[in-house]
């Protein structure tokens, strides 16, 4: 089987969510650079031999429970012509704790270190894009990065301060329930907080859900609640872009996710931002081809404006 010519949702129904979720993993180089007293884990899918596409590397950072499974959906796509870099942040997923205290900038400069190892060189540019957390996190990696993040495209992203809507609700297991109670909190937890369409909310959606969970040793919510993203842009020399779902349950509605837009283009008028019908927080799930089709808009785009 190959599974990086298959929808990792239709692959689910056949093989299994953690048999896809093991094959996707092998199919990437499990790269370590130092976080803490271990290592952050970076998974790299190297794309086609040969591809002329002349896009660097594209990193990918998750969000807040997250790891670099809230990308899986759209993985074989990108992967089909570019290099793929995908994080799993610190304090997250297969990746270390990180030092304390927990600080926008802290938990960025261990990714920044471990990017100029990974990609050493000023020469060796990528492209940033950052989903809710890791858009927070990720505008602090392009601000101290410079020109060598190319782009950088907050996805659903928090460190909107007032613009991001907490949502009520959310429940973490107890130590005494079973596997099919668990299930069932995740599912609801998705309900409220990821995906606007119950019908997909699937068994891939909760497997990947319910491990990233269990592995977060972090809590987000205290930095995404800031303005820590706005903050950020007056020093990013990447070029700016967005991507939200118009019915992203942080968002606040189109209006508010419009706000955000402009707050982008008051720092670079002429900013991509793409607000995709339909679509609730976890966009590159629930809407992944469009969601690559918006990648792929803005990153063409910038390659027709590079001189």
């Amino acid at each position: 089987m190959d599974i990086m010519s298959r929808d990792p949702v239709e692959a689910a129904r056949d093989l299994g969510p953690a048999a896809v979720v093991a094959a996707l993993e092998a199919a990437a180089d499990r790269l370590e650079t130092p976080c803490g007293d271990g290592s952050m884990i970076w998974h790299r899918w190297a794309g086609p031999e040969g591809a002329q596409t002349g896009r660097p590397p594209l990193v990918l950072l998750h969000g807040g429970f997250g790891s670099w499974t809230h990308w899986i959906r759209m993985i074989p796509a990108l992967a089909a012509r570019i290099t793929v870099l995908a994080a799993d942040m610190p304090g997250k997923g297969d990746s270390a704790d990180a030092p304390k205290p927990h600080t926008a900038d802290g938990l960025a400069t261990i990714m920044v270190e471990g990017l100029n190892q990974l990609l050493p060189g000023e020469a060796d540019c990528y492209d940033l894009a950052g989903f809710s957390f890791g858009g927070t996190l990720g505008s602090r990696v392009a601000r101290m990065e410079g020109r060598r993040c190319r782009t950088f495209i907050p996805v659903g992203a928090s460190g909107f301060g007032r613009l991001h809507y907490l949502v009520d609700g959310i429940r973490l297991p107890e130590p005494d329930m079973s596997d099919a109670e668990i299930d069932t909190l995740h599912t609801e937890n998705l309900r409220i907080l990821m995906c606007a369409d119950e019908t997909n909310i699937d068994a891939l959606a909760i497997h990947t859900h319910r491990h990233n969970v269990a592995r977060s040793r972090i809590r987000s919510r205290a930095i995404s609640k800031t303005e820590a993203l706005i903050e950020a842009l007056p020093g990013i020399q990447a070029r700016l872009a967005g991507i939200w779902g118009e019915l992203d349950a942080t968002g606040g509605g189109r209006p508010v996710i419009e706000q955000r837009r402009d707050i982008l283009r008051g720092h670079q008028p002429d900013a991509p931002f793409h607000i995709i019908e339909g679509a609730g927080h976890w966009v590159m799930y629930e809407a992944a081809e469009a969601t690559v089709a918006a990648l792929d808009d803005i990153l063409d785009g910038i390659l027709v404006e590079a001189p």
